[in-house]
């Protein structure tokens, strides 16, 4: 699996070279043992998948991450490639087909760990935007479908130090910041009410989100003449 060789050439060389610092806090949350799992991180940069797969991936947990990324941002060139051998799969987030939601709902009944982001597009801004639904539906979809699946969605929230440019990309020398919320666990909210349900969970994960995004990096001390 290439990714076995991707994870520490990005966490050791790729990232440590591009970023001042990276900072991770919560990483005791992480899912580390066979349960499901849904990380749902912030989305700021392109950067966040490498992010993500730094501070979570296989030499952390020993859990292989399976991203689901909009259909456009598989096709970029070498960002593209990269995103695929990673574990990525495509959905289009404007029309998710059942195909993609499905494999999604196979991927939690068979124990994996998935990483969706929940704003559904890049918002390089320091505020969460509104969430789609579809994460919590998908959850929900897999908790009720096998007994016993114990399926926790992981909140994320990643903060990159300046302003972002235009063209969503932190400035090189940038820190990053990566907060680690609690694991939501999914049966509290099953109900038998999907609609509701689904709008429930979303509303608890928007906060969250909110919670762990209210962090702003400091300017760094000035060193000492």
């Amino acid at each position: 699996m290439l990714a076995a060789t991707l994870y520490p050439l990005a966490s050791r060389v790729v990232l440590p070279t591009f970023f001042e610092s990276i900072d991770v806090e919560g990483r005791e949350n992480l899912p580390k043992n066979d349960s499901p799992a849904i990380l749902a991180p912030t989305h700021r940069s392109r950067w966040d998948p490498l992010i993500v797969a730094h501070v979570a991936g296989y030499p952390v947990t020993g859990r292989h991450l399976h991203f689901m990324t909009s259909a456009n941002e598989t096709t970029r060139h070498v960002q593209g490639w990269l995103i695929r051998k990673l574990g990525a799969f495509p959905i289009d987030t404007k029309q998710p087909g059942a195909a993609s939601l499905r494999h999604g709902i196979e991927l939690l009944q068979t124990r994996q760990v998935l990483t969706i982001f929940p704003e559904g597009n890049l918002y390089p801004g320091p505020e969460t935007h509104s969430l789609k639904l579809g994460l919590a539906r998908m959850a929900l979809h897999a908790e009720t479908s096998q007994v016993g699946l114990n399926t926790r969605i992981v909140p994320i929230g990643i903060s990159y130090s300046g302003n972002l440019t235009e063209k969503r990309r932190p400035t090189w020398g940038s820190r990053v910041r990566v907060r680690i919320g609690e694991p939501i666990d999914v049966r509290q909210y099953d109900t038998g009410e999907m609609r509701r349900d689904s709008k429930t969970l979303t509303v608890e994960l928007q906060k969250e989100l909110d919670r762990l995004n209210s962090y702003e990096i400091s300017a760094p001390e000035p060193a000492i003449a």
